[in-house]
């Protein structure tokens, strides 16, 4: 088998699952099967006509949409601090940004909830966002910081030199330059967040529920069709995320330039 058939091969199977759930969410029998048995728009209608499952998926929305906010200005606040000041340290400190992704999330969970607890924040919406940003945080850092590195710092000094307030040059010049950065550290930053499961089963109460601790939570009590609607429902929702960022700002400033 040449490499090209394998190439075609791999790509066909891996978005396979996404085609099987899909489908499955068709489904007019009362429980998760396929091939499917008739199709029915049921469950999408017990999805949409859902107050619970609304409430969750606002409250994923939200909580991955302030995080995402908070984690990316948080990162090129960073970014900046250790590129264009030229911090001492900036490796280590770097690398104590991106110590998310080292250790094991059942055992940040953990801590998580030690510290949370003894914050008072344990099962709250402001103890998900803190964590969520530290999870998120590694994700959004170095997009930006790739960006502001190749953003080249003569046009700062000469917008400088023309006579551009600080404020300006960095409205003007030093913002736009790294764009590419901050929108892909947003897209991340939103995408970990909303997907995130295993950290939050660990912090949700009785009053905070996110979507993807309420599908993980179904799946092991009934395995609905309902799960499959949902999953479904988001797929739609992040290939539409796309084509919008796709036509707003055009997916080549993520394609890297010489």
């Amino acid at each position: 088998m040449t490499t090209r058939a394998i190439a075609i091969a791999v790509l066909l199977f891996l978005p396979l699952p996404i085609v099987i759930v899909v489908l499955s969410s068709f489904t007019s029998a009362g429980y998760l099967s396929f091939p499917i048995k008739g199709v029915s728009l049921r469950w999408y209608a017990e999805f949409l006509g859902s107050a619970d499952w609304l409430k969750v998926l606002g409250t994923s929305a939200l909580l991955a949409l302030i995080g995402a906010l908070v984690s990316t200005a948080a990162s090129f606040a960073a970014a900046w601090a250790v590129v264009r000041h030229e911090m001492r340290f900036g490796t280590t400190y770097e690398t104590i940004l991106l110590t998310p992704l080292i250790f094991p999330h059942a055992a940040i969970g953990v801590i998580m909830i030690v510290t949370l607890s003894g914050l008072g924040w344990l099962g709250t919406f402001t103890g998900l966002i803190l964590v969520h940003c530290i999870l998120t945080i590694p994700y959004a850092y170095r997009p930006v910081v790739a960006a502001l590195r190749k953003a080249d710092p003569a046009l700062e000094e000469a917008a400088a030199s023309l006579g551009a307030r600080p404020w300006r040059t960095f409205w003007l010049v030093s913002l736009p330059a790294v764009r590419p950065g901050l929108v892909t550290s947003l897209l991340f930053s939103f995408i970990i967040s909303f997907d995130e499961v295993t950290v939050t089963m660990f912090l949700v109460g009785p009053f905070v529920m996110t979507l993807p601790v309420q599908v993980f939570s179904e799946v092991l009590e009934s395995a609905s069709p309902i799960i499959a609607a949902v999953s479904a429902a988001l797929v739609l929702f992040t290939s539409l995320m796309v084509f919008v960022l796709d036509k707003v700002i055009g997916i080549q400033f993520f394609v890297e330039r010489d």
